[in-house]
Order: C-alpha cells, then structure tokens, then sequence
C-alpha cells in the first residue's frame, strides 16, 4: 500500500462519529482520542507549532523553504464523521482491479455496490477501490482528506528542493452536525487562503455551495385513556402528520439535484404527547434559503393558531452559508486549483455543492476556502467506497498547488 492508504487504513478504525444531541466538546470521546494522535503524528514527522486546543482543533506549520514573499496556504480537514450511519468497528474492503461489475457488500443482508446505482463505479474500471463491509459507514469523509494533507507534508519535508511557502494545516471536529468552523481563529491560524479536502471523487473543486439551516419542531399533545378519548386526545404524532403533508412532497433530496434547494426530515420520533421533527432546509439562492424558513415558520404558527399556543416549538438554527460571493472576491484561489489538477492529469470537475463544507463558513469568517476531492463516494451511506487511485492523485494536487504558489 502507498503511503496515503496506509494512513487512512489507520485513521478509519478511529470512532469519530460526532453526536447533535452531546453537550460536549468536541460531541464525543473519540475525536479528542483521534486528535492527540494526529497531533503527535504531527509532530514526530517535524511539524512545527503543532497544537491542539480544548475543542479538538488541531493546527501546525511548515515554515516557508522560499526567500521571496508568497502567499501563506492552508490545507484543513475534518476528524468527524456523520452521525447519520455507524463509524465504529469499520471492516474495509479492498476490490483490486474493480472489474465494473456489483460489488457485494454485505451477502447476509443482501447489500450490494452496483453500478446499476451508482454509475461513477465505472469510472474506477481496473483500479483497486476500498468499500465498507455493507454494515458502517467507511470514514472517507473526511479521513481520506486528512490522510492526504498529512502524506502531502511528510512528502515536503523529506523532500527540501520542492519549494513552498510558509503551509498551515488545520484538522477540526464537529463539522458533520453543522459545527462547521464554529471554533476556528482564523487570525491565529493567518492563512491568506485555504483549501478544504472534503470532496467527491476525482477533480471536485467547488466554491458554491448550500445555505442551510437546521429546523427542530417539538410537538406537545395530550394523552387520555382510547376509551374516553373523543374531544379530548390531542395525539402529537396526528399533528406532526399534519406538519409533515403540509411540506411539498417534490422539494425533497430525492426530488431535487444540480441548483434546486429542498426540505428534508432527518428524523422522526414521538409518542402521544410528545413528536419530535428535526428537517435540514437547504438552497443554494439566499432569497429562496429566506423564503424557505419562513415557510416553516409559518407552517408551525399555523399549528398554533389551530391546536393552541404551544403545541409546536420551533428551533431554527443557521448552520452555514454559499461560500460563492466570497470566493468570487479571490478567484485566483479557485484558478491555481484548477490549473494544478491540471498539470497532474485530471479534469477539474467544477460544480455547486449541494452540501456544506467547512470552507463556506471560514469564507465567510475572512479565510477563502474552496474545497477539493478528498476523493470517495456516497459519503454517509454503508455503499460509500474511496479509491486508492483518488486518493493518491489528491495529494499530488496538493503539492502541485504548494509548487504553484510558491511560483507566484
């Protein structure tokens, strides 16, 4: 195995799944245990100011090896991963020259890799693919990511004649519950820009991506004996029924694709006096991103004004926004990516994001950051796979762009 995978063999058997409900910091135990190891991996490789803070925020410099002024480059990654599917115990898989046939996963739950599905399968023919055992997540997103900037700097510090400026790099936490950046100092970090390495496939280069908020109801009924109920019950799960038919049932995710925004129930849980919804709302135009919260406010006003003050208790919480007008602003950073992934022999794939990164709140915080393939598939799902192919032309972007600065 290279290098690069080697890390990430290492890096996915780290439980890191970060929990919404925790009211810790980070949210669970396993991203600070991931942390103090990268941290020390860090320094042993010859990092210099390696830090790692109270929230899990890792940070280190690689001192320029240039006389001349350039432009001082960060490179960040997230150590969590999604909640929504199991991070623990991860059992890879290696598939050696992938023969664009379905992959069987899981044989006993009957859970299959078909390109039938997912056709960018077929993009990976004759190359070796990593995939989960159909029964957790794999962890590509974002430890592909990480495992790569980490190679990238061992790479420039064995190896002095390949010039660069002064590199920062970044690993933080909580980013898939909507933390994204929530405790990043950027004036400490003192980047001018920076590039995230938390995208899809090979040659993703996004700076357009959702605005998104997190939408919470909390539905309060009242339960009464079924024999004496009439006039009397007020059945929450009945209500959030009523909430959830009142969403347009074609502005879901798996209605919607390129620039259309949609509403989403992540979760559903209740009882007769109590139902919980929790709905992700996403868009990509901030007009429309306005308008879809005041719909779901409005939605739940009316609740009210029928059942009652009370019955439904909204919690409304901006997660992150289009980090566009702020890349825009600089777009030489998005230029010099595309350029770089160029020269290695990879066709920048240049599209909107219909997700979040980490790089959209820092652009807004002051510190340009587009976003890069980390190079895997199906992030959040039991089908996400990573090539090891991808994963090695990642890093050789990363240093084609370290090359390209220091040029400048």
């Amino acid at each position: 195995m290279s290098k690069v995978v080697e890390r990430f063999i290492e890096y996915i058997a780290y439980d890191t799944r970060s929990d919404e409900d925790s009211n810790t910091i980070p949210t669970t135990p396993g991203q600070m245990v991931f942390a103090r190891a990268l941290a020390k991996e860090l320094s042993d490789m010859g990092m210099e100011d390696v830090s790692l803070d109270e929230n899990g925020y890792i940070m280190a410099t690689l001192p320029s090896n240039v006389e001349k002024d350039v432009p001082v480059i960060g490179f960040i990654a997230h150590l969590d991963t999604s909640p929504e599917v199991s991070g623990a115990n991860v059992n890879p898989r290696f598939v050696e020259n992938y023969n664009g046939e379905d992959i069987i996963l899981n044989e006993e739950k009957h859970i299959i890799l078909s390109p039938k599905e997912f056709p960018e399968l077929k993009n990976y023919v004759g190359k070796t693919l990593i995939t989960t055992d159909g029964n957790t997540l794999l962890g590509a997103d974002d430890k592909a990511g990480i495992a790569e900037i980490m190679t990238a700097m061992e790479i420039l510090l064995q190896n002095p004649h390949i010039k660069h400026g002064r590199i920062r790099v970044a690993f933080t936490t909580d980013e898939e519950i909507g933390k994204v950046g929530e405790y990043f100092d950027v004036e400490n970090f003192g980047a001018n820009l920076a590039y995230t390495l938390d995208g899809e496939g090979i040659g993703q280069l996004i700076y357009e991506n959702f605005n998104a908020a997190s939408a919470k109801i909390n539905i309060y009924g009242k339960a009464v004996f079924t024999g004496e109920a009439k006039g009397r019950m007020l059945n929450s799960m009945g209500v959030a029924r009523e909430i959830i038919n009142h969403f347009p049932n074609d502005e879901t995710p798996e209605h919607t694709d390129g620039y259309e925004g949609f509403y989403h129930l992540a979760s559903f849980s209740g009882k007769v006096e109590e139902t919980r919804l929790h709905y992700f709302i996403r868009d990509f135009d901030d007009r429309g991103f306005e308008n879809r919260k005041s719909f779901v406010e409005d939605t739940v006003s009316s609740i009210n004004k029928k059942y009652g003050e009370g019955t439904a208790v909204l919690e409304m919480t901006e997660q992150y926004r289009n980090m566009k007008a702020k890349i825009e602003a600089v777009k030489y950073v998005v230029d010099i990516a595309s350029e770089a992934m160029k020269e290695v022999n990879i066709f920048p794939n240049v599209e909107p994001l219909r997700g979040g990164t980490e790089g959209a709140r820092l652009s807004h915080m002051g510190l340009p950051t587009p976003d890069l393939s980390a190079g895997g598939h199906n992030f959040h799902s039991k089908y996400e796979f990573i090539s090891t192919y991808a994963m090695e032309k990642s890093v050789e972007v990363i240093l084609k762009i370290v090359e390209l600065f220091a040029e400048m």
